[in-house]
């Protein structure tokens, strides 16, 4: 045997026995959850322990068993290349309007590498058998009605968050939206999981769609620039359009709330800019058939367009006009965390809602009507809000 051959054998040898069989196998840590559903397409995010190469296996779902044949797999890759690490996203493409799809992944540890050769070790993935595979149902334009739940500001406070995620039952609607402050401050993936994203997998996400709509918050903090490898991972931007049946949802990116001098960001902010780039989005976005053709338009921002402070007016001046003239229903927000409406004036020509932070929006549209419960922690009813067509 020569030497490279034998060298190689040894070191594979290593890697499939482990030092002492104590390491600890592959497992998922965080996740799947539902990222940018769309009527033809979905990413599905989820965590490992152990760098991998990871996958999704689809099937329909139709009264056969996941394995009655080998299904489809799609890799997490980029360039022809399959992806490697610990945060892994697969964006399905080419799916059906409104259909309801079974899905399960998978990873596969990367023990090791010698030069061109890569040693795999265990499989780690979602079930099929005694629980069954987890399933999601794509947006459809022409569905009738659209449930949705709107949460906000919970600063890592996972408690609160599965309390109102409880009043609302998510899990039952179909589409719901983080409106920012999720964290106090981007520190580390543990906090993100820790202070609200665990509970969000555990009661709907896996399933259900989540829409992440960036705070001003997240934008703070060491891993604030690691934001997107959780949300919207596969998306270009963090701002754009969702449809579903008779509404069209307008998700914008605040940015900060001070000016970029300012001293809290050390001058490596450009959040002035980055809005102005958006706003040239979003003159294109408002033209595509997806918004323009539908009954509802509701835009979603975490900062309102009022409130005084910099990126507050930087909404109000660069978003509002072209919302004005659009024809949005209504704006929901948060950021202020108290509960305030205001109606249509002639500034900002349609009414606008800054959620508190210790209630929660759940939603119904129809084609002719728009219906908000907001209700509080204590599961009081905080507000109703009905808007007809």
């Amino acid at each position: 045997m020569k030497r490279t051959t034998f060298g190689l054998f040894i070191l594979l040898l290593f890697f499939c026995t482990g030092s002492a069989g104590a390491q600890e196998d592959i497992k998922i840590t965080h996740g799947p959850y539902l990222q940018n559903m769309s009527h033809n397409e979905v990413t599905i995010a989820w965590l490992t322990n152990k760098n991998a190469i990871s996958w999704v296996e689809l099937a329909p779902d139709d009264d056969t068993h996941f394995y009655v044949t080998e299904r489809p797999k799609y890799f997490a890759a980029k360039n022809g290349v399959k992806s490697e690490g610990v945060v892994h996203a697969v964006k399905l493409t080419g799916l059906e309007p409104g259909t309801r799809y079974r899905y399960r992944v998978f990873s596969q540890e990367v023990a090791g590498r010698q030069n061109h050769h890569i040693f795999y070790g265990k499989v780690a993935s979602t079930a099929a058998y005694q629980t069954g595979p987890l399933s999601f149902t794509t947006n459809d334009y022409t569905k009738k009605d659209v449930t949705f739940t709107v949460i906000n500001d919970i600063h890592g406070r996972s408690d609160m968050m599965k309390t109102l995620l409880e009043i609302a039952a998510p899990a039952k609607n179909d589409l719901v939206f983080f409106n920012g402050d999720m964290v106090s401050s981007m520190n580390s993936e543990k906090e993100l999981f820790d202070g609200f994203m665990d509970v969000g997998v555990e009661t709907f996400a896996k399933e259900i769609p989540m829409y992440y709509c960036r705070g001003n918050h997240e934008t703070r903090g060491p891993f604030a620039t690691r934001f997107q490898d959780y949300f919207s991972p596969l998306n270009p931007e963090l701002y754009f359009l969702v449809r579903q049946g008779p509404v069209c949802f307008v998700v914008l990116d605040c940015g900060e709330d001070k000016p970029d001098t300012d001293i809290e960001y050390s001058g490596i902010t450009v959040y002035d800019e980055y809005r102005t780039q958006e706003m040239t989005w979003l003159k294109e976005a408002l033209k595509q058939k997806e918004f323009t053709e539908a009954p509802f338009k509701v835009a979603i921002c975490h900062m309102p367009p009022f409130g005084g402070w910099h990126g507050e007016q930087e909404v109000l001046e660069k978003f509002v006009p072209l919302l004005n003239d659009a024809g949005i229903d209504i704006m929901l927000c948060g950021h202020l965390h108290r509960h305030i409406k205001k109606e249509a004036g002639p500034q900002v020509k349609f009414p606008v809602l800054a959620n508190g932070n210790e209630a929660v929006i759940k939603g119904r549209i129809t084609r002719d009507e728009l219906a908000l419960d907001i209700t509080g922690l204590d599961g009081k009813q905080v507000d109703r809000i009905n808007i007809r067509k």
